[in-house]
């Protein structure tokens, strides 16, 4: 004689009791997430322009851009400082180089939300009243330039060559200007140039 309680399915299902288990953790830990996302606060929309204030050659300008402006385009295109030059725009001519406090930063790679609150120089802002800078005036006195293209770039460069302490002699001065292409190839008379500027701009 068989036993038919043994055929009877049982009362407990384990497929609806893992299901309900899941379905408890699952609930809260979704709930709890709304609420985090609720109260996280909005992201800023990318197309809209921000507010930022560049120190440019001594002077603050208050300027709406978009996040993605460099330093270069803020220069140019919002500031109207067109010495710095737009070469090659990927950071391997040198042409748009700045100084950002006393360190020679290629523009066209630098966001200008990143430079707020520091100190950019440009060619236009190397002169004092009337007189050249010395290196200015060591590029004219040894005609360190043909098209002049790169020349603002070049020059912004051999400052900070000379105050890194690079410009002790003509290889080290070729090494640490070796970012900064001429095309027109006059690198001797550029190498002449900061040789010497170099002892008026250390003794300044």
């Amino acid at each position: 004689m068989s036993d038919k309680s043994s055929s009877r399915p049982s009362g407990f299902d384990r497929r609806a009791f893992m299901a309900g288990a899941a379905g408890s953790v699952l609930v809260p830990m979704t709930a709890r997430a709304a609420a985090q996302d609720a109260n996280a606060p909005l992201a800023q929309d990318p197309s809209l322009p921000v507010e930022v204030t560049l120190r440019v050659n001594g002077e603050d300008k208050h300027l709406s851009l978009d996040a993605r402006t460099t330093v270069l385009d803020a220069l140019r295109e919002h500031l109207k400082l067109t010495g710095s030059k737009k070469g090659c725009d990927h950071g391997q001519c040198g042409a748009c180089t700045v100084l950002i406090d006393d360190r020679r930063v290629v523009s066209c790679l630098t966001l200008a939300v990143a430079a707020e609150g520091q100190e950019i120089t440009t060619i236009e802002g190397l002169a004092t009243d009337d007189r050249l800078h010395p290196m200015q005036q060591a590029f004219i006195d040894n005609d360190a330039f043909q098209c002049g293209y790169c020349t603002p770039g070049q020059i912004m460069s051999a400052v900070a060559c000379v105050k890194e302490g690079h410009a002790g002699n003509e290889a080290d001065i070729r090494e640490y200007m070796s970012g900064n292409i001429c095309r027109c190839a006059a690198y001797p008379n550029i190498v002449a140039a900061v040789k010497q500027a170099a002892p008026e701009i250390m003794k300044g």
